[in-house]
């Protein structure tokens, strides 16, 4: 596989969960495309570094506990775009919400998340009032390959 430039990419949000944890489940939910996103974010998972440096031999590191991520999308606020209305409503409830994003080629990553607040940022005279909120990934992140 070649590379992709990331224009074109979505970022699309649902209130609902998934039956399954897997493609199908979160497949067969509905989402609300989030627009005007400028950009998405880093998405996968991390693992913190286990070390154990013994007075004789070298250190040794294992895997620790896994961080799915966060994603810090920005994007110009829109009070009317249904995405971002229910991107801010996640952001008052602790609620999980499922997400999913889509590559210019068609490849899918989904997830669940809880959404750490939607700030806004009001920049100087000449720029676009932006929004940044934190979504924290509380889920594996499903991989769909391109069709």
């Amino acid at each position: 596989m070649g590379s992709i430039t990331a224009a074109g990419t979505a970022l699309a949000i649902s209130a609902a969960a998934p039956a399954t944890q897997d493609a199908t489940g979160y497949a067969a939910l509905t989402y609300t495309e989030i627009g005007q996103i400028e950009k998405i974010g880093a998405i996968g998972a991390s693992y913190s570094k286990i070390e154990f440096k013994p007075l004789k031999g070298p250190t040794q590191k294992h895997k620790g506990g896994v961080d799915y991520g966060s994603l810090q999308p920005s994007l110009a606020h829109d009070d009317e775009d249904a995405g971002q209305t229910l991107l801010r409503t996640a952001a008052e409830s602790n609620n999980l919400y499922s997400y999913k994003v889509t590559l210019p080629d068609g490849a899918i990553r989904y997830f669940r998340g809880r959404v750490f607040g939607y700030p806004e940022n009001i920049d100087g005279s000449e720029s676009i009032v932006m929004a940044n909120p934190t979504i924290e990934i509380d889920t594996a992140i499903i991989k769909v390959a391109a069709p």
